[in-house]
């Protein structure tokens, strides 16, 4: 397993689905996560490539930032995409561990704009 990164780990999510989740206080993932059996996050630098291929066109979309260190045992980082090695989390998210949620707008060419909710995201 690598070092867990220093810098936060990233959920999108359909906003409707967070707040619901927040409600209940615990997220299960979106139906590609329930499908596949995990939370999939991406790091800063797999999240452009994460929103372009799988979230392309879709609005109203949320930025979640966690701490990875925070997630426990459940959180595995697995080759995904190209060999790169993602954190899957195995487990049920607490909302309470985010450390914050933007919106996610869409760019022009309707990719999310994941550099503009993590400037928005910066004290």
């Amino acid at each position: 397993m690598p070092d867990m990164p220093r810098e936060p780990i990233y959920k999108i999510a359909d906003r409707s689905a967070w707040v619901e989740a927040s409600a209940a206080g615990i997220y299960r993932g979106s139906l590609d996560d329930l499908r596949d059996g995990f939370i999939h996050f991406s790091t800063r630098e797999q999240l452009v490539e994460t929103a372009r291929k799988h979230y392309c066109g879709r609005e109203a979309l949320v930025l979640i930032a966690f701490d990875a260190k925070r997630l426990g045992e459940g959180l595995k980082w697995e080759a995904s995409r190209g060999g790169a090695l993602f954190p899957h989390l195995y487990a049920d998210l607490p909302t309470a561990s985010a450390l914050w949620v933007r919106d996610l707008p869409l760019r022009s060419d309707g990719v999310p704009d994941t550099d503009a909710a993590l400037l928005e995201a910066r004290p």
